[in-house]
C-alpha cells in the first residue's frame, strides 16, 4: 500500500492533508511532517494542513486557511484519523480521491486508498516508514524530523508506553539525526500551567480504586470553573495516577458543554471495546468516549471494574 500511496501523491499537484478533531502531538506530527517531506521532495506541488487550530500545539506549527476551490482536483490524506465523525474539517470529502493512513483499529475503512498499521506506535511513526521505505525516492528534512520526532514522542509517552517498539526507536534514532532542538519539543509539550498543576493535585486526592485495580474521577463544570481550567486542560491529566501502586484501568470523566467526555487508560485489560460501547473508540490500552448524561458514569465505571476483575 505505500507504494500505491506514493503513486497517487506523484498524480497530483494539490496535496490537502487533514487529522483529527481536537489534535494531539501526532496529529499534528504526522499532518505537517507528512507535509514537510512532500515539500522538501516535490517542490513544484502545493501542499496544505488544514483543520482547526490549537494554539497549545502552535509550537509545532500552524494550519492553513484555503478556499473550497482549492479542493477541485486535489488529493486528500487524513492522518491519524480512525473514523470519518473524527475528521477536522468536513471539506476532505471535496477532493478527487482520498487517502486515509492511520494507526488505530479500522473499524471505519474509508478512502480510496487506505493504509492502517496497528502495530505502529503513532502515525508519526507510519510517515517516517513511509519516507524510509523508499530511498531513492524521498528524503527526511530538519523541519519534517522535528514534527515526526514530537508526534512519536507525543504517543508514546515519552517512550514509556507499551506501544514503544524496537522499530519505533530506530525510527527515532533516525529522527534524532537532524539538529533541531530536543529539549524544546519536551519543554513545550510538557510543561502545565499552574491551576492544571493544581487541579491534578485535586485529582490525585480524590480519584477513587477499587480493590481490583480499576480507577476513575469526574471532573464537573463546578470544578473546572474553580481551577479555571478548560476540558481539554483537563483531558492532558489522565495520566497523573498512573504510577498508583496496583492500577489497572482508569477513567477520567469531564464535563465538556452538554456531554461528558471519557479518557481511558490502561495497564493490562483492554478497554478500547468499553470505549465503543459509548460511542468512542481507540487503541486497546488508550481510548476515548462520548457520555452524553452522569447517569452513564457508574455503569461504565461498572463495566470497567468487571474488565479488571
Amino acid at each position: 500500500m505505500k507504494k500505491a500511496i506514493l503513486d497517487v501523491i506523484k498524480k497530483y499537484e494539490t496535496i490537502i492533508i487533514h487529522r483529527h478533531v481536537r489534535p494531539d502531538p501526532d496529529a499534528y506530527g504526522s499532518q505537517m511532517g507528512l507535509a514537510a517531506v512532500l515539500e522538501g521532495n516535490f517542490p513544484d506541488k502545493l501542499v496544505y494542513c488544514v483543520g482547526e487550530g490549537e494554539p497549545s500545539l502552535d509550537f509545532l506549527g500552524k494550519v492553513d486557511a484555503i478556499e473550497d476551490s482549492v479542493y477541485e482536483g486535489a488529493l486528500v490524506i487524513v492522518c491519524d484519523t480512525a473514523n470519518t465523525e473524527r475528521i477536522d474539517d468536513a471539506r476532505y470529502t471535496l477532493g478527487k480521491e482520498l487517502v486515509k493512513v492511520d494507526h488505530h483499529p479500522n473499524d471505519d475503512a474509508y478512502g480510496d486508498y487506505s493504509w492502517v498499521d496497528m502495530g505502529a506506535s503513532s502515525c508519526s511513526e507510519m510517515i517516517t516508514a513511509f519516507v524510509e521505505a523508499f530511498p531513492k525516492e524521498l528524503t527526511l528534512n530538519e523541519k519534517a524530523a522535528r514534527l515526526l520526532y514530537a508526534g512519536i514522542v507525543g504517543d508514546t509517552g515519552r517512550f514509556l508506553f507499551p506501544n514503544t517498539t524496537p522499530k519505533t526507536l530506530r525510527y527515532a534514532a533516525d529522527l534524532v539525526v537532524f539538529p533541531f532542538d530536543r529539549t524544546e519539543i519536551f519543554t513545550k509539550m510538557y510543561e502545565t500551567p499552574l491551576n492544571a498543576v493544581k487541579l491534578s493535585g485535586y485529582i490525585l486526592q480524590n480519584f477513587q480504586m477499587a480493590a481490583n485495580g480499576a480507577a476513575h474521577i469526574y471532573i464537573n463544570r463546578a470544578l473546572l470553573e474553580q481551577f479555571d481550567v478548560t476540558a481539554r486542560d483537563a483531558a492532558q491529566l489522565v495520566n497523573r495516577i498512573d504510577s498508583v501502586i496496583g492500577i489497572k484501568a482508569w477513567i477520567l470523566f469531564i464535563e465538556d458543554g452538554a456531554i461528558i467526555r471519557a479518557r481511558l487508560r490502561s495497564k493490562g485489560p483492554v478497554i478500547n471495546g468499553l470505549a465503543k460501547e459509548y460511542r468512542g473508540g481507540g487503541h486497546p490500552l488508550a481510548s476515548g468516549a462520548t457520555l452524553e448524561s452522569e447517569s452513564e458514569i457508574p455503569e461504565m465505571v461498572a463495566k470497567l471494574e468487571a474488565l479488571c476483575n
